[in-house]
């Protein structure tokens, strides 16, 4: 599995050696982690990265888990998994109720750890490990083998950084994705702050999917935040 098609989860715990042992046995299974230990950052990490996961510590300082998981889901539509040290079933339950698909009592045996977010992912489709050779969204058809895209049968004609893009956008469709993960999925590499090709990509991309400035946008800009491939209008 290509580092860059890898799974990316989201670990946010306080316990910094806890952490660290978590995602050193996740990237060792071939997933890529990013670990953050403040609950004051999820949202914009979130927003950045657009993890495929977020495994969420419950008792997190600044802002407990079960406040973030309300704040990040209307706009994060991934699976969300808690971690908990308390076997209380009514927490079990409002982190249910807050948005979170499932949770894992701590300490934390990693080979269930695994299995829950193996079944999280092929639950939302994600799955990196998964031999997902197609993606269909509407009238658009996309063959991640052969890397070609159509539209009602028709061939798209992209270069190689506007057909990563359009997956980038397909894979996760509906979901706001912010200049800066657009930026590191296409190019591998940091966004500046600066450079603005990502725009320019997106405007092209834009015309070759048949947009006009009379028809419903497929690809939508969020100011402020970034853009959001919108399935309906295909």
């Amino acid at each position: 599995m290509n580092s860059d098609d890898a799974c990316q989860i989201l670990l946010v715990e306080d316990d910094l050696r806890l952490a660290n042992l978590i995602a050193e046995y996740l990237t060792g299974q071939g997933y890529k982690v990013h670990v953050e230990t403040s609950g004051l950052k999820v949202a914009r990490m979130t927003a950045d990265i657009c993890p495929d996961l977020i495994i969420l510590d419950i008792g997190l300082p600044g802002k407990n888990g079960l406040q973030i998981c309300q704040d990040i889901r209307s706009d994060y539509q991934g699976p969300i998994m808690f971690l908990t040290a308390r076997t209380d079933n009514a927490e079990q339950i409002q982190g249910l109720e807050s948005g979170a698909d499932d949770y894992v009592l701590k300490p934390v045996e990693p080979q269930l750890l695994l299995a829950r977010i193996k079944a999280l992912l092929r639950r939302y489709g994600s799955d990196a490990g998964a031999s997902q050779q197609e993606i269909n969204l509407g009238n658009l058809h996309i063959n991640l083998k052969l890397r070609t895209a159509s539209r009602s049968g028709e061939a798209i004609n992209l270069s190689s950084h506007e057909f990563d893009l359009l997956v980038t956008f397909a894979k996760h469709a509906g979901q706001v994705l912010s200049r800066e993960y657009l930026f590191s999925r296409v190019y591998s590499r940091p966004y500046d702050g600066l450079d603005r090709t990502i725009d320019v990509r997106i405007s092209q991309l834009r015309k070759k999917l048949g947009e006009t400035t009379d028809a419903a946008h497929i690809i939508k800009t969020i100011w402020g935040r970034g853009y959001i491939l919108v399935a309906d209008a295909l």
